[in-house]
């Protein structure tokens, strides 16, 4: 029985000696055509250039071949499939299963993880288990649902109705990329907005400010150092002098400054009329 061999298969392009075909039409450095070459003439240009003759389209009629440096090519495509593969983002379904007695806790924090999976652009199913006679009242998980759905409106949207996959019943939710962009978008909004800014008026300034301003008028800093003197001098009382006790110099303690001046007036007019006299 004769033995078979495969030869294994590659993919990467032949190279210089490497190359089968007759003709080839060589393309330079640049990108240039230099047209339909002879496979010796097309390898002597490229050894003069110091660089490599590379069979870039074999299927064509002749092959195409360019002269370019193969070693430099070959790290610049690792280089690039490296950094597809950084940016690729390995997203799958992860799921969450809850029961239609669920308490508070537990359904807080499994409501709690489903936001984080979204978050990190996972979609999410979400599963409600029944038990024996529970499957009789799918309207207990198909609240749970509408609760999970609503705490994960602002990162999540429902990608798939709930709906009974036989004792279970089943929700799907996918991340919601308008959502987290209008999200960021107003956060922007108001980063940017000059009314939440360092120095903006805040509404307790406001009012302190306007408080001081009567009937157009605005208080300026000595007059409210003035009044606030006065204030402190009526709280604590400045001290009569004493006055000599008697029925000419006595004052009731209701008399105001009116009756003083009536009295120094009345004493005046008895001099005068005595001189007179």
């Amino acid at each position: 029985m004769p033995i078979t061999t495969t030869t294994p298969t590659t993919t990467e392009p032949r190279i210089n000696d490497r190359i089968r075909a007759r003709e080839v039409r060589l393309v330079d450095p640049d990108g240039e055509q230099l047209g339909i070459k002879a496979l010796p003439e097309a390898l002597t240009i490229a050894r003069q250039l110091d660089l490599d003759l590379v069979e870039v389209a074999p299927q064509a009629n002749p092959p195409v071949c360019r002269i370019m440096d193969y070693g430099k090519f070959k790290f610049d495509a690792a280089q690039r499939a490296k950094e597809s593969r950084r940016k690729t983002t390995n997203t799958g379904i992860k799921e969450m299963k809850y029961r239609p007695k669920i308490g508070p806790g537990d359904f807080e924090t499994k409501t709690r993880q489903v936001g984080k999976f979204l978050g990190d652009g996972h979609k999410v199913k979400v599963t409600i288990m029944f038990r024996g006679r529970e499957v009789y009242h799918p309207e207990l998980g198909k609240k749970i649902l509408d609760r999970v759905a609503e705490q994960v409106d602002g990162s999540g949207r429902v990608e798939a109705e709930p709906r009974l996959d036989g004792r279970n019943m089943v929700m799907v939710l996918a991340p919601d990329k308008r959502a987290k962009q209008s999200a960021a978008a107003k956060a922007t909004h108001d980063e940017d907005d000059p009314q939440f800014s360092a120095g903006a008026l805040v509404p307790g300034d406001l009012a302190s400010s306007t408080g001081s301003e009567v009937s157009g008028h605005t208080e300026t800093p000595s007059q409210s150092v003035d009044a606030q003197v006065v204030s402190e001098l009526v709280e604590v009382g400045d001290p009569a002098p004493a006055e000599p006790a008697g029925e000419d110099h006595m004052v009731s303690e209701v008399d105001g400054p009116e009756a003083v001046q009536d009295d120094v007036e009345a004493s005046v007019e008895d001099a005068v009329h005595q001189e007179g006299n």
